[in-house]
């Protein structure tokens, strides 16, 4: 049976309490029975049957619910009656005025998972089914259930603590068109309705986050589903709005009626904005949700040129105003944050200051650096920090919404950067559309429950962690390697902001040939692992280092074209084809994983345009292949120049030939060891004048060593051996027999026929003279014999060493005489 877990390697958050095998300390779990009040909170119910869920996934049992002689009791401190008498005896350690913890431990024939409160009840449940072998990626990664027949508890007490970050959440935000299209193809609604949402509040409970900032761009959680708060608060997750969208509203409730609502401008429609913001508290005020506070300009905008912060304050205290008359309660009792993104930090660093008890929002730059943290003075405030962080992004200078490009080490850094300073109070990160930022998504949630736990000395180890849990422990190492590496390579710079400038050729054959070497080890992982564990290694790891890896070798050819076509040489043309191709492979890859992978389930979550970005935004209509140059083929070839004291030429790039009356030169793609082989064909056909003609740079040289490697074909003509010859400049040419010892003979069989016929190669070796005041040289190579197959023509003129693919081909230019 399939199983990714091995006992004693710690990869969950608590200790790992569960096990697969019997030991003198453990207790086995047999009847799966289930016992939890019908008083608890709703969450608390739900996670129960999740749990019920997860058990029979796991095992193939169902399991029950009880009200008496459950082998798993459920409760929270203050609602189950018996969780309390424990706590009161001792026999749990204490919950009372903790947050969000829980505790789970055998006590008699049972396995108590106990909560401090409701969210820390249901993060006990879903520890459980966690260190079961069910990933908190289950459903949005595809990440397999591991199957056992048999569940044993550790004897002992269990938990990890409360969090270090009060509150912990999500935004999805942009989420037009990869969202919003695979929203419509999966659940059949223009918009985010509740259906939608219980994955993700499923989702953000299991990575123990308590927190979502809705779609908000073309969605209007509030208005679009009545269903959709109703659901947040029977899961327990706790809602909130942007940086933008104050007072519980979404943007869409007024941009779907500006002309009704009236100008977005407070200093002139204070009575129609009042009331839109009344409507958002009325709504939300018998829930735990969190307000925002404060305003901006429409979309997302600032509101004005200046930085009026009376006018603000104005706004701010009227909507504390609305707060406290709604709820009937003091204004302070109302969890509320105030953004200070982009222009709005302008306010408070001019002076302007809120009520205590609200949480002050900080942001990083939208590329993961924070802009400031506060001083030991401001930490001081009752309603404390909080952090706006992305890894996805639309503005300036380019969108960053396509695939993941936050390196490990980078979110690593920023976030203990926030935590030691202060920054402790709330934590939301912008992820787009959710996928594909799944592993950033992992990583931010597990920082902000206990940002210590990492640090340079293990932070690897959290990689390790989340590719044990997504591919098995077998696997973990080389998975864990070849995600840090993509995160790493993604994150030099966006697809978006990518093209054939950013790089020199030089660099861009470096990058594409690091991608090229992670591609392959991605794939080779891909076809060890099982195949239950493909899709989710596709989604995490393989596609993000394909379609990436792909994009620069786009670029690159791109940037070949131009080089080369800058000289009018005619291999422009070979890489556009490969620049063509790889855009075609582009489009391949998304489509792979939209209709295919995981059987089509993500069908639209890839559809992102990210080629061919000319302004900051996505604005344009699709996916533009970049533009390439067609260069003609020249009446003449090429002019080789010198690199590193000697010249390297494939034997295909003659700067002219001529052929026999009856026999033609021909180019054998893909023969030898580098690029091809070209010989005179038919090799019944007589040689005549036929001849292949180079031309190369050399100055001040008197003597070149030519050297001419050609296919090792044998005497076949029986005549003591092939020849060719070789002249520089119309000198006398130099008779060459290339091949008169490959045979049998005693003398020849082991020291020249077998070694030169293993090789594939012959390489003849020539010195000739140059004329000293002469610049630009001729070389010319006349067959006098049929079947000979020339591959590579190594010019030394003083720095050639010996190789084994005989050097790069050295740089030529077009035109020259």
């Amino acid at each position: 049976m399939f199983s990714v877990c091995m006992i004693g390697v710690k990869v969950k958050a608590a200790e790992q309490f569960v096990s697969f095998q019997p030991s003198s300390d453990v207790w086995q779990l047999k009847r799966f029975s289930v016992g939890v009040s019908q008083n608890e909170h709703s969450c608390v119910l739900l996670a129960a049957s999740n749990l019920m869920s997860d058990i029979e996934n796991v095992t193939g049992h169902p399991a029950s619910q009880t009200a008496e002689g459950m082998e798993i009791l459920i409760g929270t401190v203050g609602v189950n009656k018996q969780i309390d008498q424990w706590v009161k005896a001792g026999v749990l350690s204490n919950l009372k005025g903790k947050t969000e913890k829980y505790i789970i431990k055998t006590i008699g024939n049972q396995l108590v998972i106990a909560g401090s409160d409701k969210r820390g009840t249901v993060y006990g449940i879903y520890e459980l089914s966690r260190q079961m072998g069910v990933s908190p990626w289950y459903y949005w990664a595809d990440v397999p259930i591991e199957k056992h027949t048999y569940i044993y508890i550790k004897q002992g007490e269990f938990t990890d603590g409360e969090p270090a970050v009060r509150y912990r959440g999500l935004f999805l935000n942009d989420e037009a068109p990869c969202l919003t299209t695979w929203v419509k193809n999966t659940f059949g609604t223009d918009y985010g309705g509740h259906k939608f949402y219980e994955k993700v509040f499923e989702l953000i409970l299991r990575l123990k986050g308590n927190y979502l900032w809705p779609a908000m761009w073309g969605w209007a959680f509030y208005a679009d589903d009545p269903e959709n708060l109703k659901t947040a608060d029977k899961m327990g997750v706790m809602m909130g709005t942007s940086h933008h969208e104050p007072m519980a509203r979404n943007h869409q409730e007024y941009a779907r009626n500006r002309k009704g609502w009236g100008a977005w401008n407070y200093s002139v429609n204070k009575e129609n904005l009042d009331r839109f913001f009344r409507e958002g508290i009325e709504r939300m005020k018998n829930t735990d949700d969190i307000v925002t506070i404060g305003m901006r300009g429409d979309g997302d905008e600032a509101m004005g040129k200046g930085t009026d912060t009376r006018l603000l304050e104005n706004i701010i205290n009227n909507q504390r105003r609305i707060i406290k008359e709604v709820t009937k309660r003091p204004a302070k009792e109302t969890p509320q944050i105030w953004a200070l993104y982009k222009e709005v930090q302008d306010y408070y660093d001019a002076g302007l200051r809120v009520p205590d008890d609200v949480t002050i929002l900080l942001c990083d730059d939208n590329w993961g650096n924070v802009r400031r943290i506060p001083t030991a003075e401001e930490r001081k405030r009752k309603g404390g920090w909080g952090l706006y962080y992305h890894v996805d992004y639309v503005g300036a200078p380019r969108n960053s919404k396509w695939i993941n490009v936050t390196p490990i080490q980078n979110m690593w850094e920023q976030l203990q950067l926030a935590y030691n300073g202060g920054i402790q109070k709330l934590w939301i990160l912008n992820v787009g559309d959710l996928k594909p930022m799944e592993y950033p998504i992992q990583l931010f949630m597990d920082m902000a429950w206990n940002p210590s736990k990492y640090d340079t000395s293990n932070l690897l180890d959290h990689t390790r962690e989340f590719c044990v849990e997504s591919f098995g422990e077998e696997n973990a190492d080389e998975a864990a390697s070849i995600l840090n590496l993509v995160c790493k390579y993604n994150g030099r710079i966006t697809s978006e902001m990518l093209d054939a400038n950013v790089y020199t050729c030089e660099e861009f054959e470096q990058v594409v040939s690091e991608y090229h070497a992670l591609e392959a080890r991605a794939l080779r992982l891909f076809l060890e692992l099982k195949p239950e564990c493909q899709d989710a290694y596709r989604q995490i790891i393989l596609f993000p280092v394909q379609a990436m890896g792909n994009i620069y070798e786009m670029y690159y050819a791109q940037a070949m074209n131009r080089r080369l076509a800058s000289v009018g040489d005619p291999d422009a043309n070979i890489w556009a084809e490969r620049c063509h191709q790889a855009f075609k492979r582009d489009s391949m890859l998304c489509l792979y994983y939209n209709k295919v992978m995981s059987g089509g389930k993500w069908d639209g979550m890839m559809i992102q345009k990210h080629i061919s970005y000319r302004t900051w935004n996505d604005n344009y209509r699709a996916d533009v292949c970049p533009k390439l140059i067609a260069v003609a083929t020249p009446e003449n070839g090429p002019v080789f120049s010198p690199r590193d004291g000697y010249i390297s030429i494939e034997a295909e790039h003659t700067y002219s030939r001529q052929d026999a009356s009856t026999a033609k030169w021909t180019v054998i793609p893909y023969m030898g060891r580098t690029l091809s082989g070209i010989a005179l064909m038919p090799y019944t056909a007589r040689t005549e004048e036929a001849n292949l003609v180079y031309r190369f740079e050399a100055e001040n040289v008197k003597n070149v060593k030519v050297h001419v490697i050609t296919k090792s074909t044998l005497d076949f003509l029986d005549k003591g051996g092939l020849v060719y010859d070789l002249s520089i400049d119309g000198h006398s040419p130099v008779d060459v027999n290339f091949n008169k010892d490959l045979n049998e003979k005693p003398e020849n069989i082991y020291t020249k026929y077998y070694p030169t016929v293993a090789s594939r190669v012959v390489e003849k070796v020539v010195e000739l003279p140059l004329d000293i005041n002469q610049r630009v040289h001729s070389l010319t190579i006349h067959p006098q014999d049929p079947g000979i197959v020339f591959e590579k023509i190594i010019i030394d003129l003083g720095g050639y060493h010996k190789q084994f693919l005989f050097g790069k081909e050295s740089p030529k230019v077009y035109g020259k005489q």
